[in-house]
């Protein structure tokens, strides 16, 4: 199965985080991320749900909570060992060192990031491509629009559970007008006809 390292720029925004995690669900393709990964996602969800409001020990259970619930779900998508590779890679950022290291000892066909100017193709092993989440949910949408499609048939049914409701429309349109997955909105537009 395809495997893709997600960096922690695209797991950061919810519904885009939902998304691609659920085309996973899907049987879609398989995540990958490492514990540097999850660290950061934590800390930066719980200063998120602060800056809305959240009382901080509140929103750093709700980012242990996440985090946790990653895991649970993806039991062998957390890559370990990559430490040694750490700093072999030259790139701008050394921070972003993990990133790669993981993906090249998981064997990840891609990385998928925001972040393009700390993984310069030239330094990225020949096997590994880095993509962005736009691509991404393009290219693994094409693979089958209707396990997309019930990928938000999911998430759509969790957010009548979990609040208000919903609907898939919705959803696509803010994949599109937030996240600017509009390619892969309109091919799932496509498969509901």
């Amino acid at each position: 199965m395809y495997s893709a390292l997600l960096d922690t720029c695209v797991l950061w925004p919810s519904l885009q985080r939902d998304f691609l995690l659920s085309l996973a669900v899907e049987g879609l393709y398989r995540p990958l991320w490492s514990d540097a990964i999850l660290e950061e996602l934590e800390e930066h969800e719980a200063l998120k749900l602060q800056k809305h409001g959240s009382p901080t020990e509140d929103s750093e259970e709700k980012a242990r909570s996440l985090t946790q619930q990653m895991r649970t779900a993806f039991p062998d998508a957390e890559v370990r060992g990559w430490e040694p590779f750490e700093g072999t890679y030259g790139l701008p950022d050394p921070d972003d060192e993990h990133v790669v290291a993981a993906a090249h000892l998981a064997g990840a066909g891609a990385i998928v990031t925001a972040n393009f100017k700390d993984f310069p193709p030239s330094l990225i092993p020949a096997n590994i491509e880095v993509i962005s989440a736009q691509e991404f949910a393009l290219n693994t949408v094409a693979l089958s629009p209707t396990g997309a499609l019930a990928a938000l048939g999911h998430i759509s049914a969790r957010y009548g559970r979990n609040g208000p409701p919903r609907s898939v429309e919705d959803l696509l349109t803010v994949l599109a007008e937030r996240y600017g997955m509009n390619d892969a909105v309109d091919l799932l537009i496509a498969a509901r006809k």
